[in-house]
C-alpha cells in the first residue's frame, strides 16, 4: 500500500478560505480527511522582499492519483497568485488507516 496515499500541504491566508478549500476537497471525494492549523508563522521571499504573515495550514489525506484534481481544485479557490501545494508522499502508515484514505477519495472529483 505503500505510496499510493500522499499528504498535500496548503497554506491559506485565513480561516475562511481554509474551510472552503477542505469542506470542497472532502465534499468532492479528493480527500479523506484534512486538518486546519492555525497560527502556522511563514516568512518567505516573494518578489524580492522578505515577507512574514500568518497563515492557515491545511493538512490534506488524499490518494497519489488525485494530486492533478486537487492541485485544480485549490488553484480555482485559492486567492494566492502562488499558492503553496506541496506532495509528500506517504512511505507508510497503519495498513486500517491508509485503506480509509483510499476508501474514502477518488481520484476524479465527482462525490461517489
Amino acid at each position: 500500500m505503500a505510496e499510493k496515499q500522499q499528504i498535500i500541504l496548503n497554506t491559506c491566508p485565513n480561516h475562511d478560505t481554509a474551510k472552503q478549500i477542505a469542506e470542497s476537497l472532502v465534499t468532492r471525494g479528493l480527500a479523506a480527511c484534512i486538518n486546519i492549523l492555525p497560527g502556522v508563522e511563514s516568512v518567505y521571499k516573494w518578489k524580492g522582499q522578505v515577507e512574514c504573515e500568518q497563515e492557515y495550514l491545511l493538512i490534506i489525506k488524499t490518494r497519489a492519483d488525485a494530486y492533478s484534481s486537487v492541485e485544480q481544485a485549490i488553484l480555482k479557490q485559492h486567492p494566492y497568485e502562488l499558492p503553496e501545494i506541496i506532495a509528500v508522499p506517504l512511505a507508510n502508515g497503519l495498513p486500517a488507516y491508509l485503506a480509509w484514505i483510499d476508501d474514502n477519495c477518488n481520484a476524479t472529483g465527482k462525490p461517489d
